[in-house]
């Protein structure tokens, strides 16, 4: 009866432990905002297979749109539409043209299908300047994907640079890399839109079918991604430190997490935007960064970071439990990666290491050896105690004795008469001047010596 009620107790703790372990609430997914900058200019006239660009740009901007009418009520996104050169015409060339014609919201696709058919080419070709003004198309918003989508035929005819332009705007933060259509676009114009955003060509109207379609996949959908945390063998097994992720392009911050690897013992997966660019900082000691980091529409990505891990092991057999700090640099730096407390364990990437131990004095071991998957481990003798009695309040130093002579080790407290040190093993002196004494000839000097665990009193008289 008694096994019996502990196998009931041991199965209603461990239903606990689970349930314990709530799985934690998803981020609310962003929402994506698609503004299409089309052209309205008079080159849309132009002839292109079946009929003028204009009409086949409406026609199959058409249908891509009822399209997207079906999947709005379920997927998370909004749609935006800003027309240039549709309001002026040539001559004369007003760069100004160019207006919002249809703002973001929720069921305005009709409103957009209505005004594209309307448009009249007749006016200029201001890309840069739309671009600039497609800045302000977006409401704030905390959580949010701009994009712009970029439906042309030419290339600029004002002033600005679209490359320029779409440059700060993606290092403001402000959008994503924008995507770029050409219609119809003569060969020598193509290159010019490589700085502007990702450029598709659609030299036929099933091209521009197919490429709408590719664009406003690539802009809806994220893709899936594994980040692999290489150890000295190549081997995705290092993991459970933190990782950063920020925009490539305005460093602001797109993720965080702690690096897992899931039940099956593989990283586990994640869930990445394809649009954007990648930096990643993975929080070792010291870090690992990857800068550029290209996640592939479609395919699982896999993104690697060669962090192959040794500890320090920091000891001290010191009978009292003291704190002792202990700096660490890589070797031959000065920059401080870390201050590891002894009495604790802590990883860092295979190399070579400088340690500084905040005794007294302070101990300096130059060139220390961190192996991957192995444990390098640095133990110090215990300090002994010294109790120094100077009768008087005054001024002076402890000095270890080196190989090279006395090396200073702290100063006296110049307001107190007894003062307690723990040191290290070692030959010491001091040098001691009341502060009531008004000539050299007062100062004294004592030799004493400090042994581990020792208890010594030195006094100056």
């Amino acid at each position: 009866m008694l096994h019996r009620f502990a196998a009931i107790l041991f199965f209603f703790c461990a239903t606990a432990k689970l349930w314990s372990q709530t799985k934690p609430e998803s981020e609310p997914e962003p929402l994506t905002r698609i503004l299409f900058v089309f052209d309205g200019s008079q080159s849309m006239y132009g002839r292109w297979e079946s009929g003028t660009k204009i009409q086949v740009a409406q026609r199959l901007m058409g249908q891509m749109l009822d399209s997207l009418q079906g999947i709005q009520s379920e997927a998370n996104f909004q749609l935006a539409l800003r027309i240039y050169g549709h309001q002026k015409p040539v001559p004369p060339q007003d760069c100004s043209d160019t207006k919002l014609e249809v703002p973001f919201g929720t069921g305005n696709i009709y409103k957009i299908k209505r005004v594209l058919r309307a448009i009249n080419p007749m006016g200029t070709t201001p890309i840069a300047g739309s671009l600039m003004k497609a800045a302000d198309d977006f409401p704030p918003c905390a959580n949010c994907r701009n994009i712009i989508i970029l439906i042309t035929d030419g290339v600029e005819a004002c002033d600005g640079d679209p490359c320029i332009v779409s440059q700060r705007l993606q290092k403001q933060g402000i959008i994503l890399k924008p995507f770029v259509i050409g219609i119809g676009m003569d060969e020598n114009f193509k290159e010019s839109f490589e700085c502007v955003g990702t450029f598709f060509d659609a030299a036929h109207e099933n091209t521009f079918k197919n490429v709408l379609g590719v664009v406003i996949s690539q802009a809806l959908d994220n893709t899936t991604a594994q980040i692999n945390l290489l150890d000295i063998n190549s081997k995705p097994t290092e993991t459970n430190v933190p990782i950063i992720l920020y925009d490539h392009t305005s460093q602001k911050l797109k993720n965080s997490f702690v690096h897992t690897l899931n039940y099956q013992g593989q990283p586990d997966t994640l869930v990445l935007d394809p649009l954007v660019i990648y930096d990643m900082e993975v929080h070792t000691v010291p870090p690992v960064r990857v800068d550029s980091i290209t996640i592939y529409p479609g395919t699982h990505t896999h993104i690697g970071a060669s962090t192959p891990q040794g500890q320090l092991d920091l000891r001290s057999n010191a009978r009292q439990n003291t704190s002792i700090s202990c700096i660490i640099k890589s070797h031959g730096k000065n920059e401080i990666l870390h201050v590891q407390e002894f009495g604790t364990t802590q990883r860092y990437i295979s190399g070579t290491y400088d340690l500084e131990i905040l005794t007294l004095p302070r101990i300096i071991q130059s060139g220390v050896a961190i192996d991957a998957s192995a444990t390098t481990t640095i133990a110090i003798p215990p300090p002994g105690m010294v109790t120094l009695r100077t009768g008087t309040s005054g001024y002076g130093s402890i000095f270890v004795l080196r190989e090279y002579g006395y090396e200073w080790v702290t100063d006296l407290s110049d307001s107190s008469e007894r003062q307690v040190f723990q040191l290290q093993p070692g030959q010491y002196l001091v040098v001691f001047r009341s502060k009531f004494a008004q000539e050299t000839s007062y100062s004294k000097t004592k030799e004493f010596k400090v042994t581990s665990g020792s208890s010594t009193i030195v006094k100056i008289n």
